[in-house]
């Protein structure tokens, strides 16, 4: 999930390019070549979302660098072994890492997404976090289980295809649907300013 940068305020357009931004450019390349080479292109692209995020906003967020370090580790296995189902399978280990962790933070009753997230929903209650775990820990369950099914269901470039028009705008409705519920548990939104949205991994 995206979360704020401590050194440095960056755009929502500068936040969302290095969230969403690789996952484009692995839809572009594999569209134009195959999953290979789209991986390859999709490893550079993260490792520039770091150098960016560095610079720009003076650090690299927790939640980007477990993104690059599973994407580097997942994409090189793939290349390695030319095996297209290691970076087909990242995704569903994130999804389920991530639910975890929200999950165990419930359970424990320690503030987990709200040690990352903080700083990006002012004035949230503790019932507002507690709800908004909940609800991010299902939503990636759920994406977990559709990812599993349509790389073992369908071909490459359709599981490619669903990351880009099925995940993405199914994360970006969440997080809009999310919006009452924060505002009811205290959260104080700027005017034409919305709560970033979560990065699923990709």
């Amino acid at each position: 999930m995206t979360d704020p940068v401590p050194a440095k305020q960056i755009t929502p357009g500068l936040r969302l390019t290095l969230d969403f931004g690789p996952v484009l450019v692995f839809f572009v390349v594999n569209f134009a070549t195959n999953i290979y080479v789209a991986t390859g292109a999709f490893m550079v692209a993260m490792g520039v979302a770091l150098i960016v995020s560095k610079l720009k906003a003076g650090a690299i967020s927790p939640m980007l660098w477990f993104s690059a370090v599973m994407v580097l580790i997942f994409g090189g296995i793939t290349i390695l072994l030319h095996n297209e189902t290691f970076i087909k399978i990242k995704p569903t280990i994130y999804y389920v890492f991530i639910a975890g962790i929200l999950g165990f933070g419930l359970w424990t009753k320690r503030p987990t997404l709200e040690l990352v997230l903080g700083q990006a929903y002012p004035g949230l209650s503790t019932r507002g976090w507690n709800l908004l775990s909940r609800n991010w820990a299902g939503f990636f369950l759920v994406m977990a289980v559709l990812n599993e099914a349509v790389w073992r269901n369908s071909s490459t470039d359709f599981w490619v295809g669903f990351k880009l028009w099925g995940v993405l705008p199914a994360t970006f409705l969440f997080a809009m649907l999310n919006i009452p519920m924060l505002l009811r548990h205290g959260l104080e939104m700027e005017k034409d300013k919305a709560p970033p949205i979560p990065k699923t991994g990709e």
